[in-house]
């Protein structure tokens, strides 16, 4: 015969769960939903906001670099000029030097010295 350990140990177990009703498993998914969603709700319209100063940020910071960066560049014309002034007065001085040394050979040679 069949005795209490042929049967399957899965037999009776669906009759054992209680029914399911559908009508309160909605309620409860819109409860909890419903509990859930404002807060959810607001943390997104946070986050975008977050996300446009985020953005704003960016570009400000963007402007801040571009104006470092020119800057940058003034100040390595400044250093350029100041580099240029300073080559121009080494040249003038060495012409002066040169005048004046024409100037000396010139009175040399008229004194009768040959060089």
């Amino acid at each position: 015969g069949v005795g209490p350990s042929d049967a399957s140990p899965d037999e009776g177990v669906v009759e054992d769960l209680p029914l399911i009703d559908e009508k309160a498993v909605e309620q409860l998914t819109e409860g909890l939903i419903s509990h859930y969603l404002p807060d959810l709700q607001r943390s997104k319209s946070a986050l975008q906001e977050l996300t446009q100063n985020q953005v704003v940020l960016l570009e400000t910071l963007e402007q801040e670099i571009s104006k470092f960066k020119e800057c940058n560049c003034i100040l390595d014309i400044d250093a350029l000029f100041s580099e240029a002034k300073h080559y121009h007065n080494k040249l003038v001085n060495i012409r002066n030097e040169m005048m004046m040394l024409h100037e000396k050979t010139s009175k040399l040679k008229v004194s009768g010295i040959n060089i």
